[in-house]
């Protein structure tokens, strides 16, 4: 039986996998210390799609579109927002805000078909290079991998865009 006594602070966020031909886009996250998509959290009175573009757009500068992973009920209202692939909570240890979780939607989406240049900090990670588990160099030239979580769902990403 779960102990209520200590209530666990939790945000809810919205993390998106963005494909770009067949390659997802990741970064270095300084404080959480990994590489990771881009997302965050959904502010009041936000709902959580409009929150993934909004997060996508000001850290990437880039619009996409979300993948659905099946079709929409059939009715006319209430309104249906795309649902997330899956929902996972996280630790956070945060220096400044302290322990607290993450309840963070995650959603595939799809890129432009090309781009022109990536803001700085951002990089594609191809499928070889996710099936292979290949390292990458952060922005404090340190060699690491990709946590297995971002890993595995990139290349979900990837290949239901592709069949998508």
């Amino acid at each position: 039986m779960a102990d209520y006594s200590q209530q666990i602070i939790r945000h809810f966020t919205a993390t998106g996998y963005v494909v770009i031909n067949e390659s997802i886009l990741l970064h270095w996250h300084s404080k959480v210390k990994a590489f990771l998509p881009p997302g965050g959290h959904i502010e009041l009175n936000e709902d959580p799609v409009a929150a993934l573009h909004r997060e996508i757009a000001e850290e990437t500068g880039l619009e996409t579109v979300i993948i659905p992973y099946g079709p929409p009920i059939d009715i006319s209202y209430p309104q249906q927002l795309c649902p997330p692939i899956t929902i996972m909570v996280e630790d956070i240890d945060d220096p400044h805000t302290g322990y607290h979780q993450h309840i963070d939607m995650i959603y595939f989406c799809r890129g432009p078909k090309t781009l022109r240049s990536l803001k700085k900090g951002w990089f594609l990670v191809t499928q070889h290079q996710l099936i292979n588990n290949e390292a990458m160099t952060n922005s404090l030239g340190q060699i690491t991998t990709i946590p297995d979580d971002v890993r595995l769902l990139g290349l979900r990403a990837i290949n239901l865009a592709r069949n998508n």
